[in-house]
């Protein structure tokens, strides 16, 4: 009888999955990296518990298909995850099986088994946005007269103006804004790719206002916290609910509402869908990478589809009442 060959530690591997994959073949970006490496970080822990033995001493063969199901259950059951959270790191961990199918042969059967764990399919509610008078209320919340109030109120507008993801925003570097003429912001968006996108007026002197009061370097963060360093995503969350609980003072309909930073995300492509803008044109603006991403504002614009209801007229028809036959009522009184 052969001797049963023991896989190599899953710790060497995930070193050069990370080093060499990622950051060397591929040029994975910054973001890239922190979400595999959140992923892993929650697997190797619930691993831990799991199986009782140290992430350093995990061997390859205790990273099978049973495991990697347990997890996403951990993530949806235990820790509240969604299902975009669970298939999201579902994708991390089929990234890992296919390098190890590739590079430790003796793993390809185990490997392929996670890759056929299927993603798990949800329900797409509706994207929910804020009307004009609502965003109104937002920006008008926070304190022009403290520091921190004149940066989320430039934040907040600058994030409605231009319709920027979070990371984009908090990303934005003093340089990046030019308020003189033509005046716009370059924005760095998913998979390396910039975009320009113009300033209003209003967003114009806000951050003219907000720059002029401060002696920061061009390569300064354009929304720094109190230390000068770049503003974090649960940071900005957290001023954002401010505003909100500030706003549903004076503008009921946000009460009880959840409004999160992508929300105003939101709420910019529906106002530009609805002033009569282009999908074509708000992909653009958005920076998605095809104009099928952005039919998803015309799904929640009831309004919209309202409009188009009226333009078509009705079928004649009459009305007319339904009297049954002697043998359903009989049937009906059989039951």
């Amino acid at each position: 009888m052969k001797p049963q060959l023991s896989l190599p530690l899953i710790a060497p591997l995930l070193r050069r999955f990370f080093l060499e994959r990622l950051v060397r073949q591929r040029n994975a970006t910054r973001a890239t990296l922190a979400a595999y490496r959140d992923a892993f970080r929650l697997f190797l822990r619930f691993a831990e518990r799991q199986l009782r033995h140290p992430a350093a001493s995990l061997g390859l063969e205790q990273f099978d298909k049973p495991l990697v199901l347990a997890f996403l259950d951990h993530l949806e059951q235990a820790r509240g995850n969604a299902v975009r959270s669970r298939n999201a790191r579902l994708a991390v961990m089929r990234s890992f099986a296919r390098f190890l199918s590739l590079e430790e042969p003796t793993a390809a059967t185990a490997a392929q088994r996670i890759l056929a764990i299927p993603r798990k399919r949800h329900h797409s509610p509706l994207l929910g946005f804020l009307s004009r008078a609502e965003v109104q209320a937002v920006l008008d919340a926070p304190d022009a007269s403290t520091w921190s109030g004149q940066r989320d109120r430039a934040l907040f507008l600058t994030l409605y103006n231009t319709g920027a993801r979070i990371s984009e925003a908090l990303s934005l570097q003093i340089k990046d804004v030019r308020l003189e003429r033509a005046p716009h912001v370059t924005l760095r968006g998913k998979g390396r790719k910039d975009r320009t996108v113009p300033l209003w007026s209003s967003t114009v002197r806000t951050l003219t206002a907000w720059t002029h009061t401060r002696a920061d370097s061009p390569g300064d963060p354009l929304f720094p916290n109190r230390i000068g360093s770049q503003l974090s995503r649960s940071g900005a969350a957290n001023r954002l609910a401010l505003a909100v609980r500030t706003a549903s003072l004076r503008c009921p309909s946000l009460r009880g509402r959840h409004v999160s930073l992508h929300t105003l995300r939101h709420t910019t492509a529906m106002h530009l869908l609805q002033s009569g803008t282009d999908t074509a044109v708000i992909a653009l603006w958005l920076g998605h990478t095809s104009p099928t991403t952005t039919h998803v504002y015309l799904e929640a614009d009831l309004a919209m589809k309202e409009r188009a209801l009226a333009r078509v007229a009705p079928p004649k028809t009459r009305s007319m009442r339904f009297r049954p036959s002697d043998d359903v009522l009989a049937f009906v009184d059989r039951l």
